[in-house]
């Protein structure tokens, strides 16, 4: 019989954090946009949507993990164009950033 090690990192993953703040954000009004550009790499994985315009991006990350260099230079390039770019490694911080920005709050 083959033996399958468990995995070591108690911490949530990437996706799950990603899923579960998704669900929460599409409960509350929220389009929550895959977002992947093929000529562009380390844009944020998810394109917020809301009424009156309102748009955000999320990079989500594990606990503890921080943005990469090719991320953090994206993020500056869209925060200098006028959006909100968060990096998010939870889902209390992705709610309450959702939160901040639903235009009906």
């Amino acid at each position: 019989m083959v033996m399958i090690p468990k995995r070591r990192d108690t911490r949530p993953l990437e996706k799950e954090i990603e899923g579960k703040s998704c669900r929460y954000g599409k409960s509350i009004g929220w389009e929550m946009q895959k977002f992947t550009s093929p000529a562009r790499r380390s844009v944020p994985d998810r394109m917020c949507l809301h009424d009156f315009g309102t748009i955000i991006f999320i990079e989500f990350k594990r606990p503890g993990e921080k943005a990469t260099a090719a991320q953090k230079k994206e993020h500056r390039k869209l925060r200098a164009r006028g959006f909100e770019v968060y990096v998010i490694d939870n889902v209390e911080d992705a709610k309450r950033v959702l939160d901040k920005h639903n235009p009906y709050a």
